[in-house]
């Protein structure tokens, strides 16, 4: 077995999302408390940010910045009018709407700069700590110029990890179909780009990427078993190959970063980050992750494979 050629396999089991509403955070501590998942991602501009950070200071939950740059209300004040961050409407342009806008020239990298140091400034009020890890909702952290700016200010404040969403046998994945891989591809593509810069600014991450292809309904026990399988399977291959999105750790263990959305659905209008919760927050997906992650037939999985749960911290 490939997992026996190495020390440890380490997986870092993160929920995303912490702080967008109080359901989903009593649903991600549930799941912390279940062994299920090992780390958070606080989005500091989330309708329940304050009392998630509470939550994780309560039970010990190890927590990292879930940076946002495309949903809802800028956190530094001076950029919630006049700014090239948000649309019309005052809020930020969107998942898509972020990335037309790069694409158009229209964003001002200087913005950008000040509203991810705002970020970090009331992580750090919030938590009373730095950030174990720092990554974009939404995947904005590695888009173009954003990722420069991004490894920056991780550089600058001494935040050592990040994630690098590119998910190894992705194409294999036939129930991921039209717009979603299409995203996913462009994602991947990106954060391909992005390698090279954050190596630059010394900055790491595991060595293994899953979730894209284990959102929501697409979280299985069977899906996950395989991504883990196959991913572990190609790291050598990835270890020489020159532009590989492998992490300049040591190779005495493996270090895996898995993705996941757990928590109870959101009643609207509670929840969001500023403008409400959106679909997938309303839907049952995010209940299913959790029962999929809580699962003792994954977790005998972890036991047989020898796959230890741990936190950024830990890595």
């Amino acid at each position: 077995m490939y997992a026996m050629s190495l020390n440890t396999l380490k997986l870092v089991v993160t929920g995303d999302d912490f702080g967008y509403c109080p359901r989903r955070d009593v649903g991600i501590v549930e799941c912390f408390q279940a062994g299920a998942i090992s780390n958070v991602s606080l989005l500091v501009n989330g309708n329940s940010a304050a009392s998630a950070a509470n939550l994780a200071k309560r039970y010990n939950i190890p927590i990292g910045l879930h940076a946002n740059l495309s949903e809802g209300i800028p956190v530094c004040g001076d950029l919630q009018h006049n700014s090239t961050l948000i649309s019309a409407q005052g809020v930020f342009r969107g998942k898509m709407g972020i990335r037309k806008a790069l694409a158009q020239g229209l964003l001002n990298m200087e913005e950008v700069r000040q509203e991810l140091c705002a970020q970090v400034r009331l992580f750090r009020e919030l938590t009373g700590q730095n950030p174990q890890h720092m990554d974009g909702h939404q995947h904005v952290h590695v888009l173009p110029r954003i990722r420069d700016v991004f490894a920056q200010v991780l550089h600058e404040h001494g935040i050592t990890y990040t994630r690098v969403p590119v998910e190894v046998g992705l194409n294999k994945c036939d129930w991921i179909q039209g717009e979603l891989m299409e995203f996913y591809r462009g994602v991947e593509n990106d954060a391909l780009n992005t390698v090279e810069v954050f190596k630059n600014h010394d900055i790491r991450w595991p060595d293994i990427y899953i979730g894209l292809s284990t959102m929501g309904k697409n979280m299985t026990i069977s899906n996950l078993q395989q991504a883990l399988d196959y991913s572990i399977q190609s790291l050598h291959g990835c270890q020489s190959s020159h532009s590989s999105p492998c992490s300049p750790n040591s190779r005495t263990s493996i270090t895996i970063e898995l993705m996941t959305h757990p928590g109870y659905p959101s009643v609207p209008p509670v929840g969001g980050c500023g403008e409400g919760p959106d679909d997938f927050s309303q839907s049952w997906e995010r209940l299913h992750e959790m029962e999929v992650l809580k699962n003792p037939l994954l977790h005998n999985y972890y036991s047989e494979m020898g796959i230890h749960l741990c936190s950024f911290k830990d890595l």
